[in-house]
């Protein structure tokens, strides 16, 4: 059996390094690779896409048994930039949701969930998605779910544009202000202000004791 991972994020290619240990699994890690003409080639059983920013041929997904791994309670947040358009609305937990896609963003039958916390920094969040992925994947694998339409009134939402982490002020709650921050760590566009003819590049914040302190730099 063959499988096709899809992912270019570091979690995304620890999962590939990982799961490559116990079975036969190709990497694909750039848009221009995931050809329908080279998935033929590899005739995978199933293509996993853990990690993945754009859109899939839609003769792949329909020819192919491609299942994609979302960070929403599905049909809730369907679109792009799931983290962030969470976050930003206080949301502090969600799940890891692994369906299996058609044509419509983000609409397939789901197979199975895992719950996930949106607490703490982009890279906690990253340690988490790879170990729900890493579980969920193995289950996949072993035939261990059942599938199941969506349920509920779907809402949507855009993926976010790198001019979309400029902050227009700092007249908001520092709760706000901290959830702004962290959701846009590296590997994201970080956030930034303009003052006068110089940027402030928000790396990292930090909200303890009503208190909100951060690193960044001054461009």
């Amino acid at each position: 059996m063959k499988y096709v991972i899809c992912a270019y994020r570091n979690y995304g290619i620890e999962l590939y390094d990982n799961l490559k240990k116990k079975f036969n699994f190709i990497l694909i890690k750039s848009k221009k690779d995931l050809s329908y003409n080279k998935i033929q080639k590899i005739n995978p059983s199933i293509i996993f896409f853990p990690d993945w920013s754009w859109k899939v041929p839609e003769e792949i997904v329909k020819n192919f048994k491609c299942v994609c791994f979302h960070e929403a309670p599905l049909p809730k947040f369907r679109g792009g930039s799931p983290l962030q358009n969470q976050i930003i609305r206080g949301k502090i937990k969600t799940k890891t949701t692994a369906f299996i896609m058609n044509e419509e963003i983000d609409a397939g039958n789901i197979i199975l969930q895992k719950d996930l916390s949106l607490e703490g920094s982009i890279e906690d969040i990253f340690s988490r998605m790879y170990k729900n992925d890493y579980s969920l994947i193995l289950k996949i694998i072993k035939g261990q779910y059942k599938e199941r339409k969506q349920s509920g009134k779907p809402t949507f939402f855009k993926r976010r544009k790198p001019e979309d982490s400029e902050l227009k002020s700092l007249n908001y709650s520092k709760e706000y202000l901290y959830n702004f921050i962290r959701m846009l760590e590296d590997p994201y566009p970080n956030a930034y202000i303009k003052l006068g003819k110089q940027k402030i590049i928000f790396k990292k914040s930090f909200y303890k004791n009503k208190k909100l302190t951060f690193q960044g730099e001054i461009l």
